[in-house]
C-alpha cells in the first residue's frame, strides 16, 4: 500500500535539506525531515483547502482538539482536559517561550548534552544561565546523569527535557522518568518535555510514556510539547502543540507568547487534523521501514573497527561514535566521501555525527557504502 523505497525528486522545490549540497555529490542526511511523501490523506485535504482559495487567520477545530485528546489517550494512557491544550507554531518556539515564561532572571535552565541544538541556544537566547547535564551511556542506552542533574538543579528553574532523545534514540522508562520527577519536586523545577518523536518509536518492545502522565505530580510541573511534523513528514507547515494541566503554568506560558509568536497557519491545522483522522496506518508502514533502515546501519557499523551505535529505540537519527577514527573534522570528512552528516560538535559532542535514515533504502545504502569506504581507506 506504501511504497517508501519510491525516489522523489526533491531538488529545486526550496528544500533546505536537499539544497545544501546543490551541485555537488553529497548526500543530505543531515536536518530531520525525511524523503518520504506524506500521507495522502494529508495531501487530498490540503488539495482541498487550497481549491478553497482564501488563506486568512484560523484557528484548531473542535475535530482535531478531540483527535489529540483521543490518541493521547488511545496511543499513550494518558486522558487529558482539551482545556490543557496549547497550539504553537513550533516546538523550537515553545523551547524558548518555556525559559521566558518559567524561569526567574538569573536562574538557570537546565538541559541534557549533548542533545537537539536548539536546547542549548535557548537558555542564552533569553538571557538565562545554561545548566548542562551529560547523558551517559549506561546498559547500551543514553540516560541523564541523576547525581549532576540533582546538583544543578538548586541552581534552576527549569529542566529542559528530550523525551524520546535527540540524538541519542533513548526512549526513557517509567521509573527513568519518575527519577527525573522526584528530583523536580525536591528543587520546584518545572518541566518542559519535547516529546516530538514520540510516534517514531523503532523497539517493539518499548511504549512511549509521556512525562505528563507518569503521575499527578509531575503533571502539574510540567509541559509536554509534541507536533504530527516529525511522524508524518509536515514540518514545514509549523503546527505543534503543549499539553500545560496545571493552570498558573499555561496562563504565564501564554502571556509570554503574546505579541511575539505566531498563530498556527491554516494549513498547519488542516494537514494535523488530516494526519491524525487517518495517517496511522501509513505511520506503522514508516516505522516497519525505518526498522529495516535502522538495521542496515547497525550492520554497517560493526563492520567499522571502533565506529559504535547505542542501541537505538526511537527516531530516525542515528547518533554515531566516530571518535576512534581520531578526525580532526568528522563531517568534512564525510562530505569529501559523498555523504553530509550533522556534526556533533552542534549538539554538544564533536565526536559524534548524527545520520538522517529516513530516506529510501538505496540512498541510505548508498551512504553507507562510502562511508565504509572512506573509514577503511583512511584505517589503511
Amino acid at each position: 500500500m506504501f511504497d517508501f523505497d519510491k525516489e522523489i525528486d526533491r531538488s529545486n522545490t526550496m528544500s533546505l535539506k536537499w539544497d545544501k549540497y546543490k551541485g555537488q555529490d553529497v548526500l543530505p542526511m543531515w536536518v530531520a525531515d525525511t524523503d518520504f511523501r506524506s500521507p495522502e490523506c494529508v495531501i487530498e485535504a490540503l488539495g482541498k483547502r487550497v481549491e478553497h482559495g482564501i488563506f486568512g487567520y484560523s484557528r484548531p477545530s473542535p475535530r482535531l482538539i478531540e483527535l489529540i485528546v483521543n490518541r493521547l489517550a488511545e496511543r499513550y494512557g494518558w486522558q487529558i482536559d482539551p482545556s490543557w491544550l496549547v497550539f504553537l507554531p513550533g516546538v523550537v518556539p515553545g523551547l524558548n517561550l518555556a525559559c521566558r515564561a518559567w524561569t526567574a532572571p538569573g536562574r538557570g535552565v537546565i538541559t541534557p548534552k549533548p542533545v537537539y541544538y536548539p536546547f542549548l541556544l535557548a537558555p542564552g537566547i533569553n538571557d538565562r544561565p545554561l545548566l548542562n547535564v551529560p547523558m551517559v551511556e549506561q546498559d547500551g542506552r543514553w540516560v541523564l546523569d541523576l547525581e549532576e542533574l540533582e546538583l544543578q538543579a538548586a541552581g534552576a528553574d527549569l529542566l529542559l527535557l528530550c523525551h524520546p532523545h535527540n540524538p541519542g534514540g533513548t526512549a526513557f522508562t517509567r521509573d527513568e522518568l519518575l527519577a527525573i520527577q522526584a528530583i523536580a519536586e525536591r528543587h520546584d523545577l518545572v518541566v518542559c518535555s519535547d516529546e516530538i518523536h514520540c510516534d517514531l518509536i523503532l523497539d517493539k518492545n518499548v511504549r512511549h510514556l509521556p512525562y505528563g502522565a507518569i503521575s499527578p505530580e509531575a503533571a502539574d510541573r510540567c509541559a509536554v510539547m509534541m507536533a504530527p511534523s516529525k511522524t508524518f513528514n509536515i514540518a514545514g507547515l509549523c503546527c505543534s502543540f503543549a499539553v500545560i494541566p496545571n493552570e498558573r503554568l499555561r496562563f504565564r506560558l501564554q502571556q509570554a507568547m503574546r505579541g511575539i509568536c505566531a498563530d498556527v497557519n491554516l494549513l498547519g491545522f488542516v494537514a494535523a487534523e488530516a494526519a491524525y483522522e487517518g495517517g496511522d496506518s501509513w505511520l506503522e508502514a514508516q516505522l516497519d521501514y525505518l526498522r529495516g533502515n535502522l538495521a542496515l546501519i547497525e550492520e554497517a557499523v560493526a563492520r567499522w573497527p571502533g565506529v559504535n551505535l547505542a542501541r537505538h529505540q526511537a527516531t530516525y537519527l542515528a547518533w554515531i561514535d566516530v571518535a576512534a577514527l581520531g578526525l580532526d573534522n568528522p563531517i568534512a570528512f564525510f562530505e569529501q566521501a559523498g555523504v553530509g552528516l550533522s556534526p556533533g560538535a552542534q549538539f554538544g559532542n564533536g565526536q559524534f555525527v548524527r545520520l538522517n535514515f529516513g530516506c529510501t533504502r538505496a540512498t541510505l545504502r548508498e551512504a553507507l557504502d562510502r562511508m565504509e569506504r572512506a573509514i577503511l581507506a583512511h584505517q589503511g
